[in-house]
């Protein structure tokens, strides 16, 4: 039987656009209390009255995930306000493409730092409190991080960007035996193409239609509503015709 959301907590780090945003409506519209975590408070505030104009309930987080005492101050204080956590969606990420040995020296740390650092620092900071939330009613707790097609494939000026979520994979596998005992399962959603902000000023191929932020939101929520003693651990999301 599928696990309902009314009464959990969950936080979506990257909230503040794009698949973020989408899963974070998402998750309250099913009935989470979410924490929306991400650099621009402003832009939070907006989302929380929208998520509030539905019916659901959100709590603006702002915090840079490549800074962890940001992270772990916001997440502690939602898990004061809420009384627990039981889902984390490492949603947060960037892009940067370009030729690799003419790039500018260190011109690929934010793309480090954001994609996989973030992810272990909001995976880090959460841990304790979704162990925590697992001994409950609930019987179980999620980890669901948004990855990429690129961590199983690598074209040319992609390098850095593919190996940040090759890292988000290997993490993930090592995190769910880590953690598999204390009932905290760990997914990985690797979507290809998506119409979001990210993808912004990519030409798109004409001959297929590129998903859209809510059909990955579509996945998250399948993933963390499976039941206590079912684990989604990868799910791969392709456009029908892309070939890579």
């Amino acid at each position: 039987m599928a696990l309902g959301l009314t009464g959990a907590v969950a936080v979506v780090t990257g909230a503040s656009s794009g698949i973020g945003e989408a899963i974070a409506l998402r998750l309250a519209e099913e009935g989470a209390v979410v924490g929306l975590l991400a650099r621009r408070g402003a832009v939070l505030e907006e989302l929380v009255a929208r998520i509030a104009r539905r019916g659901g309930q959100a709590v603006p987080l702002v915090a840079d995930v490549t800074n962890l005492g940001q992270v772990e101050a916001e997440i502690a204080r939602l898990v004061e306000l809420a009384g627990r956590l039981d889902v984390l969606v490492n949603a947060a990420g960037t892009a940067m493409s370009g030729d690799f040995p003419s790039s500018a020296p260190g011109s690929w740390r934010p793309l480090i730092d954001t994609n996989f650092t973030g992810v272990v620092n909001s995976t880090h900071a959460a841990l304790p409190h979704l162990a925590s939330s697992a001994k409950g009613a609930r019987g179980v707790a999620d980890v669901v991080s948004i990855s990429s097609i690129a961590g199983r494939r690598i074209g040319p000026g992609n390098g850095i960007y593919s190996a940040t979520k090759y890292a988000v994979g290997a993490f993930s596998e090592s995190l769910r035996k880590e953690v598999v005992e204390r009932s905290v399962r760990v997914a990985l959603v690797e979507p290809g193409w998506v119409d979001s902000p990210l993808t912004t000023g990519i030409t798109k191929d004409r001959h297929y239609r590129w998903l859209q932020p809510d059909e990955v939101a579509d996945a998250v929520h399948y993933i963390v509503t499976r039941p206590a003693h079912l684990a989604v651990n990868e799910l791969m999301l392709r456009p029908v015709g892309q070939l890579d």
